[in-house]
């Protein structure tokens, strides 16, 4: 495993991280917790010691198991969780100190600890970005010891841009696959200059990189692939990365061919994440422990050459530029 600087933390994070969404178990089909805790443990096994999650993961399911499971390991490993999606309707007034301190409250009993190592703004409405106010009711949080850092998840790379114009945002958490090539383009190199952190998110475009699903595939009636592909419950740039699944589908069988012999074609697609050093971490998610020792396995890759970083350059020209680069 290798790891990289996030932010001006002077933490070093593993470069594959664990995103717990999936093991929340309201969004990707059923769930067992005997097995989401094996493959918690997988991943620090593997040398993972950075892992995602969020407050409406299960209703905190997924932060307390992750609290379990640091009981019985403890040590280096920094937990990230994300605050703001609790409020219905998710609006820019909600973002207010009374309830980013009662979201911050519960995340600390359910992760059972007295500070948030990282506190994530979770895709807050655009508006936010420009409500200095905010940040400063994080500024509060880290003075009382409530936080250590704080940053930001993002579904558009302008408001990525935005959120790293305040002094103190650590981290942004932006949607970066082979499907999203826009980051590169706009965001990466302001980044790097302010020292923010990068978190891909969505590494794998809701499995469709993983090349493990075809037309034929079926998902549950509780899994966002199904009911999520056109916005219909949040945004839709969280499922199949915006793509439309046919596309994204071809796509995959092109990128195929470029995947080296040695690799799967999920381990392809995030060793391409980690081609770019403004990214710290890829955080692919993992249902099973060998979901998990696979996608650690990425980190030891070689480096993709040239030519397979231009040949996948150019399937996404072709093909998926035209629907995504510009909404997002």
């Amino acid at each position: 495993m290798d790891y990289r600087d996030l932010g001006r933390t002077g933490w070093q994070i593993s470069t594959i991280g664990f995103g717990a969404w999936a093991i929340g178990g309201d969004a990707w089909g059923k769930t067992d917790d005997a097995t989401s805790l094996a493959t918690i443990h997988t991943a620090i096994d593997a040398g993972v010691n950075f892992i995602d999650t969020a407050d409406v993961y299960g209703d905190g399911h997924s932060e307390r198991l992750i609290a379990q499971v640091l009981r019985e390991r403890p040590g280096e490993i920094v937990v990230a969780t994300k605050a703001g999606r609790r409020l219905n309707p998710h609006t820019a007034a909600g973002y207010n100190r009374e309830n980013l301190t009662a979201f911050v409250e519960r995340s600390l009993h359910n992760l059972n600890t007295e500070a948030l190592d990282l506190l994530q703004l979770h895709c807050p409405p655009t508006d936010v970005y420009s409500m200095p106010e905010v940040f400063e009711v994080l500024d509060n949080l880290v003075r009382a010891g409530k936080v250590r850092y704080y940053g930001v998840s993002v579904e558009r790379v302008d408001e990525a841009l935005a959120a790293i114009e305040y002094p103190n945002v650590q981290s942004v958490q932006i949607i970066f696959n082979l499907f999203r090539y826009k980051p590169i383009e706009q965001f990466f190199a302001a980044a790097k200059a302010k020292r923010v952190g990068i978190l891909a998110r969505v590494p794998l475009a809701s499995g469709l990189l993983s090349g493990k699903i075809s037309a034929a595939t079926t998902f549950e009636a509780s899994d966002h692939r199904n009911y999520n592909r056109h916005g219909e419950s949040f945004d839709q740039g969280e499922t199949f990365s915006g793509v439309d699944y046919a596309t994204g589908l071809q796509a995959v069988e092109e990128l195929r061919a470029l995947v080296p012999i040695d690799a799967s074609m999920a381990q392809f697609a995030l060793r391409w994440i980690l081609m770019f050093d403004a990214v710290t971490t890829a955080i692919p998610g993992a249902k099973t422990p060998e979901q998990m020792r696979a996608n650690a396995a990425a980190a030891e890759l070689a480096p993709l050459d040239a030519a397979t970083m231009a040949q996948a350059q150019a399937i996404y020209d072709r093909l998926i530029r035209p629907l995504v680069h510009e909404r997002w």
